[in-house]
């Protein structure tokens, strides 16, 4: 079975940088997409950002030129490099690993942006 184990979550000022990271418990480089999700209290849950095996990326549109996710496939770890940091980016930060015949999530990082 596979285990997601996310870290790096906290409490942050606006303008400031965290970075999360996702370690698999399998082979990530097996793992055809890497998601960053995010759920703020009484919201969705929505794509923050997202990466294939082939190192294909996408961005939430309010993300994007602030946040950068990357595969580290060595370590089995994918990070969420998340500068210029909003209030409205706090939200619960999930990571998925998605392969053709299953997804898992993580167990959720709390991400708090406040002065």
């Amino acid at each position: 079975q596979v285990h997601l184990v996310e870290s790096g979550g906290g409490l942050v000022q606006p303008g400031g940088s965290l970075r999360l990271s996702c370690t698999t418990s399998i082979s990530i480089s097996s793992i055809y997409f890497m998601g960053w999700y995010r759920q703020a209290p009484g919201k969705q849950r929505e794509l923050v950002a997202g990466i294939t095996s082939g190192d294909i990326t996408n961005y939430q549109d309010s993300v994007k030129g602030r946040f950068t996710i990357s595969r580290d496939n060595a370590k089995n770890t994918v990070y969420l490099q998340m500068n210029s940091l909003k209030p409205e980016d706090t939200a619960v930060y999930y990571c998925l690993a998605n392969s053709k015949s299953w997804a898992v999530w993580g167990q959720g990082t709390q991400v708090t942006v406040s002065s």
